[in-house]
């Protein structure tokens, strides 16, 4: 195998599937990422065992083969190369050679036949839609995933399908996010996957790049989405996600509407005073008027007040501000719909004209 590649050609790739490789490794094969040359076409492929990344290169100037090389060490190697360097990769065996201008690296490699793969799974589902689409999907929803919570199968988000729709939901149990696309879809019944943390965030860097359109293929167990020259293939959890409908509060009178970007400073220089630990802030509601109030072991204290609509009861209410501040900065509307059922139930926001994305907050204690 041999490759002549630039740097500025290399160095994306490298660095995308470097993400899926884990430094702690049980297996060492795992530790490399697999090169796979044929004629112009470089296939980079990275694996965990429960995500597989492949990056696809087209490149002339190559001699045919495969190996695996390791995936820190040559990553570490063409970030210190200069911007403008050309590499000649060279390998077979246990040692490849690496040259670029006066440098000279020689790595230890493994057989590209100990490699594993997720390989190719039975499709019950595939579709097509705007890389767009997917990318709001996710960006939208996945900050309220759980991070490694003994309820595994909220360590994920879950991805719904309906006829013409795509719904994505991730909760951590104190927070909820749900988001709703319309795409041409024909299903005989719902279908339900839970896609784990490691998978979505993945996705979520895949979809920078994969241009105007991205292929969705969904088997029992596997969810591969592949773009133009990348593809991403996760297992899904095997879990049954909560009824998360029951938990989305009922409208109410008490609604309060904000210009967003205020809302999402005002609180923020009130975080600042907050518990470091709970972070904890109360919103005090009279006609017009939001104030948040915060403060901390030190006795210190911040106050906030901030013009809204708001005709409801007067009321007072404990939220985390982190949880907030996820929901304003991940909405792109100028304003901001934040409904109350009472001081113990949890909030509603939402855009003001539209319910395609909808957040639930629970209330804290104070």
């Amino acid at each position: 195998m041999k490759i002549k590649i630039t740097r500025e050609l290399l160095l994306p790739v490298l660095q995308a599937t470097n993400n899926v490789v884990e430094r702690r490794q049980t297996l060492p094969i795992l530790s490399n990422l697999l090169f796979q040359v044929e004629g112009s076409r470089i296939r980079v492929t990275a694996t965990d065992m429960e995500v597989e990344l492949v990056h696809e290169i087209e490149n002339p100037g190559n001699s045919d083969g495969a190996l695996a090389l390791p995936a820190r060490k040559l990553l570490d190697i063409c970030r210190a190369l200069p911007a403008d360097a050309e590499l000649t990769i060279e390998g077979s065996g246990s040692k490849a050679k690496i040259a670029s201008g006066r440098s000279r690296f020689s790595l230890a490699s493994m057989k590209a036949d100990d490699f594993p793969s997720i390989g190719s799974f039975d499709v019950q589902v595939e579709f097509t839609l705007p890389a767009e689409t997917l990318t709001d999907l996710v960006e939208s929803t996945h900050f309220a995933m759980a991070h490694q919570d003994v309820r595994y199968y909220l360590n994920g988000m879950l991805l719904e399908m309906d006829n013409n729709r795509l719904r994505a939901v991730a909760t951590d149990g104190h927070r909820l996010a749900l988001t709703d696309k319309t795409i041409e879809l024909e299903l005989d019944q719902i279908r339900q996957h839970i896609i784990p943390r490691k998978g979505v965030l993945e996705i979520a860097r895949l979809l920078n790049g994969a241009g105007e359109e991205v292929k969705v293929s969904i088997g029992e167990n596997h969810l591969r989405v592949a773009g133009a020259h990348q593809s991403l293939t996760t297992k899904l959890v095997d879990g049954r996600f909560p009824d998360y409908e029951r938990v989305i509060p009922r409208e109410s009178s008490n609604t309060v509407l904000a210009d967003r970007e205020i809302l999402r400073a005002g609180l923020s220089r009130a975080s600042i005073l907050s518990n470091e630990k709970f972070r904890g802030i109360r919103l005090i509601l009279k006609k017009g008027l939001l104030t948040a109030v915060a403060h901390n072991p030190e006795q210190e204290e911040a106050e906030e007040e901030i013009e809204v609509e708001y005709e409801g009861e007067a009321m007072e209410v404990g939220f985390n501000v982190s949880y907030l501040l996820d929901v304003l900065g991940v909405m792109r509307t100028d304003q901001v719909r934040i409904e109350l059922v009472d001081a113990n139930s949890s909030c509603l926001m939402r855009a003001p004209d539209d319910a395609s994305s909808r957040y639930v907050v629970m209330p804290m204690r104070l």
